[in-house]
């Protein structure tokens, strides 16, 4: 295996134009602040942005935890890949997490200020300290499964290759944490309950909010609504319809992974059918 290692100050754009590095040197998997990234889907590790320390952060982007270290020491021993890029702050850093992980020293490294302007790393900075910008080399749909409680947005690029001239297209999302400056925010489960009871009592046939139950899970929760319909609906599309507008509105609004809603019409009563 051979491995490459892109370094730059944190907040640079390392992780925003770590597909283009990949695809100007033919690299299998991408290793970036704790993710083993292949193909564009997240296949081991934990990411070092959903710890809520900085403390934390570090020691799980340089895998100073041995459970950790082994899950993604077995995924590189399952897929070899030919070449593997790391992405780090320092080679300094880079050092530590190829110790860790008992990988062959890089035989290039890539500084951010090779392949980005200076304006485009100033304006990478200003994102990251004034609006919490995290890009995450993967599509939104893989990154919900691991930040769940995170607002995440897709971003789609097209770069053009400064080896190949060719015009590349990429997709990756920027996450921003539920936490700030004033600390972490938490989510009450009595809150979640209620929007999603507001959600499915907004669907014509629902009777009134139904009565909501949680199951959190580490990759986001799964939502059961027992619900009263109205008499002479058709029970099947009204329950479709709560069920979609629960998932819709639960995940906008709280930005959590909604893996499931289970809905149950427990109870019918006369009233005006829609």
């Amino acid at each position: 295996m051979q491995v490459y290692a892109l370094i730059g100050m944190s907040g640079t754009g390392k992780s925003h134009r770590a597909s283009l590095v990949a695809y100007e040197y033919d690299i299998d998997m991408i290793l970036d602040d704790g993710l083993l990234i292949k193909n564009t889907k997240i296949i081991a590790g934990r990411s070092s942005k959903r710890e809520q320390t900085r403390i934390g952060a570090v020691k799980r982007a340089i895998f100073a935890d041995p459970d950790h270290v082994a899950e993604v020491q077995g995924e590189l021993d399952r897929h070899k890949p030919k070449r593997l890029l790391i992405l780090g702050t320092s080679r300094r850093m880079v050092s530590h997490i190829v110790r860790a992980l008992d990988l062959p020293a890089p035989v290039k490294y890539i500084r951010i200020e090779d392949i980005a302007s200076p304006v485009e790393i100033r304006r990478a900075l200003r994102a990251r300290r004034e609006q919490n910008k995290h890009v995450i080399p993967a599509p939104t749909f893989e990154v919900k499964k691991t930040f769940s409680g995170y607002f995440i947005a897709p971003l789609r690029l097209r770069f053009l290759g400064r080896q190949s001239r060719a015009e590349v297209e990429v997709e990756k999302s920027v996450v921003k944490p539920t936490y700030s400056s004033l600390g972490r925010f938490y989510i009450a489960d009595r809150v979640v309950r209620d929007i999603a009871a507001r959600a499915a009592a907004e669907v014509p046939g629902v009777s009134k909010p139904p009565r909501v139950s949680l199951q959190a899970e580490p990759e986001g929760v799964i939502i059961t609504a027992e619900m009263t319909l109205v008499y002479g609906v058709n029970i099947l599309e009204v329950l479709r319809l709560a069920q979609q507008n629960i998932r819709r509105v639960v995940e906008d609004t709280t930005a959590l992974n909604v893996l499931k809603v289970n809905v149950i019409a427990r109870r019918i009563e006369p009233g005006t059918s829609v």
